[in-house]
């Protein structure tokens, strides 16, 4: 019982805070007044397109950058458990992006996107393509290439995971499946698919939860911009808290975003489980 004790403190205490902030009308100033403001604060949200589009912008990052790390993932992880030469060496590089800090990410992907001799725009023009793109500060391309870093982010973890995972696997499945004749692909889709997708669906749930509440990375790439095309839910949050210092209406934000994720995921969860209960019989 007492090692629950720093649970509760450390996770359910500052939940139950921002539950209750949401309801008040609290500023960030220096002797806030915690005015009960019902639901106020909701109704206001519900008005507030800039919020809404924001969490629009947010999904399609998050599932963009999931569904993109997991399928580089499983391809890398395929690779690596397939007896390539140096792989020790190729996991410890593999870990490099996700060793590195968010911030140092972010300023050295700023230098790659760089429309003013950055690594990419010299590629693109060495080989005849259009460069001198500012990608970061283009309304069309400042999305994808903030989704690119994310993924690159992302990917070691989900390697290594979905390596331990295919690691497990008895051989003699893929050894029978081989001597019926079965090719690469479809020992995959009969093998390796069935038995890693408990694994896979655990993952693919941590990272759309660790993807939709990234702040440092787009904060530091773009700060939300060019023109909010990049204004992903926290970073819109955290706006409103420290920048405008509406601690409540920020607070009523959060919880609807928790909300939002929460009901995403136990969608996603039961449609990924509702195929593997027994059915009962009549």
């Amino acid at each position: 019982m007492p090692s629950l004790i720093p649970i509760l403190v450390l996770s359910v205490a500052p939940l139950v805070i921002g539950i209750a902030l949401a309801f008040t009308d609290t500023r960030l100033v220096r002797h806030p007044d915690f005015g009960f403001a019902g639901i106020d604060n909701f109704v206001r949200l519900g008005g507030n397109s800039l919020f809404w589009d924001s969490l629009r912008i947010g999904l399609i990052w998050t599932v963009g950058v999931t569904v993109l790390q997991l399928a580089a993932a499983m391809g890398l992880a395929l690779l690596l458990n397939s007896g390539l030469k140096l792989q020790g060496l190729t996991r410890v590089l593999a870990l490099i992006p996700w060793a590195m800090p968010p911030v140092v990410v972010a300023i050295m992907w700023q230098m790659i996107y760089s429309a003013n001799g950055g690594p990419l725009n010299a590629f693109l023009g060495s080989i005849g393509l259009p460069d001198g793109i500012n990608w970061l500060g283009d309304f069309t391309t400042a999305l994808p290439a903030v989704i690119v870093v994310g993924v690159w982010v992302g990917m070691p973890q989900t390697t290594v995971t979905l390596l331990a995972g295919l690691q497990q696997i008895p051989a003699e499945l893929h050894e029978a499946a081989a001597v019926d004749g079965a090719g690469a692909w479809r020992r995959f889709t009969a093998v390796t698919w069935p038995s890693m997708r408990p694994i896979v669906s655990s993952i693919t749930s941590l990272n759309f939860i660790w993807n939709f509440n990234s702040f440092s990375l787009v904060y530091v790439l773009t700060a939300g911009g060019p023109g909010g095309k990049t204004m992903v839910p926290v970073l819109f949050v955290y706006l409103e808290a420290f920048k405008n210092r509406e601690i409540g209406y920020a607070a009523a934000m959060g919880l609807v975003l928790v909300l939002v994720v929460v009901a995403l995921l136990a969608i996603y969860l039961r449609s990924q489980f509702r195929g593997d209960r027994p059915e009962r019989g009549r």
